[in-house]
């Protein structure tokens, strides 16, 4: 999977790459060339007391380890500028995807874990990539070389990096290979520490009403424990690495001292061969060391790319239509036989539904709750598919129907009223981008939204926080209603849209709608009966099914569910 991902992302920054690889072999033949540089200057300057030798070669060394540095810097520039890139193209391709799910994979991912993987599980990759350019394209050159340069040096020596190269390669493979399956449980662990973080912070009022901060600070406690436990296993075997590393490296440059001081005892070979041999020792095993250093990271960045393609390679469950109809000739709303079952679970949501909504009429929806009403209402505009029958918008299947088209149709506010960080302006412009500043005005007087707007600083431009934390539960719910307002569509979807609303504004609000819903389709989803008293019929939902349909007087004579929701919250005087 991270070979797939990389070759897929990386492919279009072939030049840039092609020149990494280009910087860093100049820079690493010049690090290669100095050691016999240095040796010259022992073995033909020192030894022979030739001062200009020296200073012709100690110039030309200056010369080689400025090219060195130049090309080794551009080609860390360019090697964190093209990971930046790729890690920006991951993110931009996760954020896209994830924006076509439906309710189905969002829900089967959840939201943790794909915040996780936009962020975390991406900066994995990068990172690899970044190291990968800085640290592995020098890594195979500057052991090939090395090897070849000492064994020019000294052939009689070249058995000490026989056995101390492969030694190094064993005993990194073996801490590396364990410490693989900690790195796929770690990234499981972060998932959690971010849903319970999340939880807290979205219903941190909550923790707070009902006193339970030291059991949320327990879960949390928990959560983190876990993922410490994981990352300090892991950091143990990590931290055996180095001094591994650093263990071999030096009983491999004693050893070289040992048996190559012989040989210049014996007058086999020359002190300045000698010293160059021993800095391609160790050149050869920091190669070897970058390589190891790269093995660690390879296993993390493996699991993240899995996580990464994961998500990318789902299917929506929600399909777009082969030959899409975007003109529809009907009009209104209409469900026929709708059955709905969420993955897993063990009975549908709802079964054999029938509606039918027509333009100029309200059609109430109510029931108690978990009866479905909004899995109901989360069917039109396809944020599930059905599993059983038929929605249609304008005489046409939802599932045939253009997304745009559909989508243009139909003015949904959901049971949760959300609003975007930026300003009243810019979440009205969500339902209508093009709105005029009278068209926003009017639309927040009919949802009794305009005086409350004018007196914040700023009016339209009055700042509005992250889910709409800076204004009241009403305010955010009426601002919801005016955004859906503002673009006049043909189906309006209200669900459970007046809740947080106190019964005159209630009143207001739906009279003022009144007179801009005349040739549109409504459908009110509440649960309080005096939002839905006057709709043009009322649908009761119980437990999935449609149990009673007809007006509030109607139904108020004849269901039982009907007459037991209105006795709960109506006196016998207002329900007549």
């Amino acid at each position: 999977m991270l070979l797939r991902l990389l070759r897929q992302y990386l492919t279009p920054y072939r030049r840039e790459i092609a020149v990494i690889v280009a910087l860093q072999f100049v820079a690493t033949m010049a690090a290669l060339y100095l050691p016999s540089l240095n040796a010259d200057i022992i073995d033909d300057g020192v030894a022979q007391g030739d001062t200009g030798f020296i200073v012709r070669t100690g110039a030309l060394m200056l010369g080689v380890s400025l090219v060195q540095i130049l090309c080794s810097v551009a080609a860390v520039y360019v090697g964190a500028r093209t990971a930046s890139l790729l890690g920006r193209d991951l993110r931009a391709s996760l954020f896209r995807h994830v924006g076509s799910f439906s309710g189905r994979e969002l829900a089967g991912f959840g939201a943790p874990s794909l915040i996780t993987r936009t962020t975390n599980d991406v900066q994995q990759v990068q990172m690899l990539v970044l190291m990968t350019f800085t640290m592995m394209v020098t890594a195979p050159i500057m052991m090939v070389g090395g090897v070849l340069m000492a064994v020019r040096e000294d052939l009689g020596l070249s058995w000490l990096v026989a056995v101390s190269v492969p030694l190094l390669f064993a005993s990194v493979g073996l801490i590396a290979s364990r410490m693989v399956p900690g790195f796929r449980i770690m990234q499981t662990r972060i998932d959690g520490v971010n849903r319970v973080m999340r939880e807290q912070i979205t219903g941190i009022r909550v923790v707070r009403a009902f006193v339970r901060e030291p059991v949320e600070t327990e879960r949390f406690g928990e959560a983190n424990a876990d993922l410490s436990r994981v990352a300090v296993n892991v950091g143990r075997w990590m931290a055996t690495m180095f001094p591994t590393v650093m263990l071999i490296l030096n009983v491999s440059s004693v050893a070289v001292l040992w048996f190559g001081g012989h040989r210049v005892d014996d007058g086999a070979m020359q002190v300045g061969a000698l010293t160059a041999f021993l800095a391609y020792l160790v050149q050869i095993l920091m190669a070897v060391m970058m390589a190891s250093f790269m093995l660690m990271m390879v296993p993390r960045a493996a699991v993240c790319a899995d996580r990464i393609t994961e998500v990318l390679d789902t299917e929506s469950s929600v399909v777009p239509p082969a030959d899409p109809v975007t003109e529809p000739t009907g009009s209104g709303l209409r469900m026929r036989g709708v059955s709905f079952t969420y993955p897993g679970a063990e009975a549908p949501v709802l079964r054999d539904v029938d509606l039918d909504a027509r333009p100029g009429r309200t059609l109430a929806v109510i029931g108690s709750t978990g009866a479905g009403k909004t899995t109901l209402v989360n069917l039109v505009p396809r944020l599930f598919d059905v599993t059983g029958g038929v929605v249609e918008v304008a005489g046409v299947d939802v599932r045939r129907l253009d997304p745009d088209v559909l989508w243009s149709r139909i003015g949904l506010v959901p049971q949760k009223a959300f609003l975007f960080s930026g300003t009243v302006a810019s979440n009205l412009r969500h339902g209508k981008p093009d709105a005029t500043e009278e068209e926003m005005w009017q639309a927040l007087e009919v949802a009794q939204a305009r005086d409350f707007v004018e007196a914040m600083p700023g009016g339209l431009e009055a700042p509005i926080a992250q889910g709409g934390t800076n204004v009241s539960g009403g305010q955010r719910q009426r601002l919801a209603i005016a955004r859906a307002v503002i673009r006049r569509p043909e189906v309006y979807l209200f669900d459970d849209a007046f809740s947080a609303l106190d019964l005159a504004t209630d009143r207001r609000l739906r009279a003022a709608l009144a007179p801009i819903t005349t040739d549109a389709t409504v459908v009110v989803v509440a649960q309080r009966v005096s939002t839905i008293l006057d709709a043009d019929e009322i649908v009761v939902l119980e437990d999935g099914e449609v149990v009673g349909r007809g007006t509030h007087d109607e139904l108020v004579a004849t269901n039982e569910t009907y007459q037991e929701i209105v006795a709960s919250q109506l006196t016998p005087e207002e329900a007549a």
